[in-house]
């Protein structure tokens, strides 16, 4: 195996904040690592520097010679005066150079000696099968008009470029860094299939769990400064990190133990100081420190004390917009119902976005009416984020919204109390907001939105920048969430977890009315394709009545693999769900008991509400072994 790049002993930090030290592993050819960590622990300043765009404070990075890499940051910078073509001929790459050449020589064709030139490097160097190889990326990346500058495009325009400029200089080694953000789901699965099938080394940050377990063959994670390397897909680092902190309580409960009998003899203080017995007491000081460390693993509490929602939620009659030639709804009617958990998916340039607008009323149809009722409370969580004020702190932004926050049953808390169950301490509670990573600036955004106690819940790409660790307490909470909830996401994992429901917008003003989640339209597009083209044509959509027959028959009747029924298979998934929120509850309420002391009466309501979960619990395991073995049959 070809070693690429070797991390030697390399540590960081900022003033006394330590995030790593001798930090050794290497990087050979054909893997395709994924790079996990809580935001704000170091993920960042490790790509930095293995990217050598940064120093370490010790240590050293060492690349083998002539490796060909490529990097795709965050935040790519591109030329503005430059049109889409020229960044790409730009590239690093052979064919590429030749492509520029020729169109160069053609340009003045009074000189066939130089156009000969260009002629037989096209030929040499394969250039003209790669240019149509290049117009297809760009394509599948919607960048069909190569003749637009950079300073036309949009943010996720940009991204899409920078990544086609790195796919297309063939690089040995690839650097992603949230490779899929600002990539609708079509562009992300095919981005899937273009790095399984090329032979190619991938390190990347991302926290799309989808794209980690399909495309990586290993899993590093930096951990309280240290690094776990794991060889296998994400499901794999799953199951031997939860062995692996598990294994860890119990080396520390030991060392504990040890620690207290060491303890013992130590406060004896033995006179003669024997070599043996000095020994023992320098042991005791490396023990002493193993048992005192303790786990920073604390989880973020979500707790909302949701207005009451009143049977009239949002109602959209007849709704039409266009911006120019671009229709993004058309005659669109819709009622929301209480408890309703809708995903909305489709290309970029769709109108997804606009329709949230149109929800919240930050713009008004063209025809037709937006109707919100009395007691609607909307929590809007938009793409641009923040809005961060020079110089404010974080408590401040908190502070914004009052000095104590009301919770569940009349309690209240105060804003530092608030920001600690956010997972800021308080020490970072008195950074000012500029200095957070991305990650933390998208928690603290949560925050302010949840602490308004909203009815009607909008997320709008709320997983880009968060951490996995964050993303499960973030849909755990969504999960138990009452109100409404309406998603756009191009998080595969984070949809078929939240929704039930989807808006599929596919552009001209249509849009799909689908009762499932991500994976259940796949199955269902994938179906319709396989079965005639003539089926595919027959997609329900919201404004088209007559093809309401054909999706409920493929509905009651679309038998997959599982052996089971669509419906049993939303059952079967419903009902995992209600299991997974029940065992939390009765966990929390078995916890209670250990924990606090009772009055008669609140005793005997706590246990008949245990009793009820139990009950609850047994019912839905009984169902659930019931369609298991179905599925298995």
């Amino acid at each position: 195996m070809i070693n690429f790049v070797s991390v030697e002993g390399i540590s960081k930090g900022f003033g006394e904040r330590v995030l790593f030290e001798n930090i050794s592993f290497g990087i050979n050819e054909g893997q395709k690592i994924g790079f996990v960590a809580k935001n704000g622990t170091g993920k960042s300043s490790m790509l930095q520097i293995i990217t050598q765009m940064d120093a370490p404070d010790d240590g050293k990075v060492v690349y083998r010679k002539n490796l060909k890499t490529a990097f795709l940051p965050q935040e790519p910078y591109l030329n503005p005066e430059m049109t889409i073509e020229q960044v790409i001929l730009a590239g690093e790459n052979e064919s590429l150079k030749a492509i520029a050449n020729y169109n160069k020589a053609l340009e003045n064709p009074e000189d066939s000696e130089a156009l000969q030139v260009a002629f037989d490097k096209m030929e040499q160097t394969n250039a003209w099968d790669f240019e149509t190889q290049y117009k297809q990326t760009l394509s599948k990346l919607k960048l069909d008009d190569l003749s637009v500058k950079v300073d036309k495009l949009s943010g996720g325009q940009k991204k899409r470029l920078a990544l086609a400029n790195v796919l297309l200089s063939n690089p040995e080694l690839i650097f992603l860094d949230e490779p899929t953000n600002h990539l609708d789901l079509e562009m992300i699965e095919w981005l899937e299939e273009h790095f399984n099938k090329e032979k190619i080394t991938l390190f990347m940050i991302t926290h799309d769990r989808y794209f980690l377990e399909n495309v990586c063959n290993e899993i590093v994670e930096l951990d309280t400064g240290k690094l776990y390397s794991y060889k296998g897909n994400y499901a794999y680092y799953l199951e031997k990190k939860e062995a692996r902190i598990e294994q860890e309580a119990i080396e520390h409960g030991k060392t504990k133990q040890l620690y207290k009998k060491e303890l013992e003899w130590m406060r004896r203080q033995p006179k003669a100081r024997t070599t043996k017995s000095k020994s023992r007491i320098d042991d005791f000081k490396s023990i002493k420190e193993k048992a005192l460390q303790r786990r920073a693993n604390h989880q973020m509490v979500l707790e909302i004390n949701m207005e009451r929602l009143g049977s009239k939620i949002i109602e959209l009659h007849k709704v039409s917009k266009s911006f120019g030639d671009l229709m993004v709804l058309d005659q669109f009617d819709y009622v929301f119902k209480k408890g309703e958990r809708i995903g909305i998916i489709g290309k970029n340039g769709t109108g997804k976005s606009s329709f949230l607008n149109l929800i919240t009323q930050r713009i008004t149809p063209d025809k037709g009416k937006v109707i919100l009722g009395d007691t609607l409370k909307i929590g809007y969580y938009t793409q641009k984020g923040i809005t961060i004020k020079p110089g404010q702190k974080v408590i401040e932004v908190i502070k914004e919204f009052g000095e104590f926050i009301p919770l569940k049953k009349g309690r209240q808390i105060s804003a530092g109390q608030l920001l600690e169950r956010f997972l800021f301490d308080r020490k970072k509670q008195y950074d000012v907001v500029e200095k957070l990573s991305g990650g933390e600036r998208k928690r603290l955004y949560l925050c302010t939105v949840l602490i308004q106690n909203p009815n009607f819940l909008i997320l709008d790409e709320p997983t880009n920048d968060l951490d996995i660790v964050t993303l499960n307490v973030l849909e755990n909470f969504l999960l138990d969430y009452p109100g409404c909830l309406l998603v756009v996401s191009h998080d595969r994992y984070f949809m078929d977890k939240i929704v039930d429901h989807l808006f599929v917008f596919q552009g001209q003003g249509k849009v799909q009315d689908f009762p499932g989640n991500y994976s259940d339209y796949r199955v269902y597009s994938n179906s319709k394709v396989d079965a005639s083209v003539q089926e595919t044509s027959s997609i329900k959509v919201i404004e088209d009545k007559s093809s309401e027959t054909n999706k409920n028959n493929w509905k009651q009747n679309q038998n997959t693999h599982t052996g089971l029924s669509f419906n049993e298979q939303k059952e079967f998934q419903k009902t995992e769900r209600e299991i997974q929120k029940l065992e939390r509850k009765k966990k929390e309420i078995e916890e209670e008991f250990l924990v606090n002391t009772f009055d008669e009466a609140t005793l005997l309501e706590k246990s008949n509400h245990l009793q009820e979960i139990i009950q609850k619990l047994e019912r839905l395991e009984e169902r659930w072994l019931e369609l298991s073995e179905k599925m298995e049959g």
